[in-house]
């Protein structure tokens, strides 16, 4: 029984835990909607900013980067509207699935494709199915 009782004792502590965390993340509207805004217009500018820089020499990396975090800015922007359990629940429900793992591939692909592969172009059309996944 010591063995059992222990792994009762850790699914409580991690019950309590995840209480803890939701209970953390709660916020009253007023400031959910200011992050909300925040954090989408910070995500509208980084993808602004990054789509200047693609002009300039080397811009390429800058576009990729500033891209990429405006789209991560922009999708977790969301989560203060609805929270973050029940944004990523939404996210990987059957109907949009396959949207979330594009974008999340390809979130990750952009940056590979300029930084470790090299590959500007690559990092280009991953930054446009970024776009498209995130329209899907």
């Amino acid at each position: 029984t010591g063995q059992h009782g222990r792994t009762i004792s850790r699914k409580r502590d991690l019950g309590s835990l995840g209480l803890c965390v939701l209970d953390a993340s709660t916020l009253n509207y007023s400031t959910r909607l200011k992050w909300f805004v925040i954090c989408f217009v910070s995500g509208i500018l980084c993808s602004i900013l990054g789509t200047a820089l693609l002009f300039l020499p080397n811009g390429t990396k800058l576009f990729a980067v500033f891209y990429t975090l405006g789209n991560l800015a922009a999708l977790s922007s969301t989560c203060f509207l609805m929270g973050p359990v029940k944004q990523l629940k939404r996210m990987f429900e059957p109907t949009r699935l396959i949207a979330t793992c594009v974008v999340l591939l390809c979130l990750i692909l952009t940056l590979c494709a300029v930084f470790w592969w090299q590959k500007k172009g690559l990092a280009i059309i991953f930054c446009i199915l970024q776009f498209l996944a995130m329209t899907w």
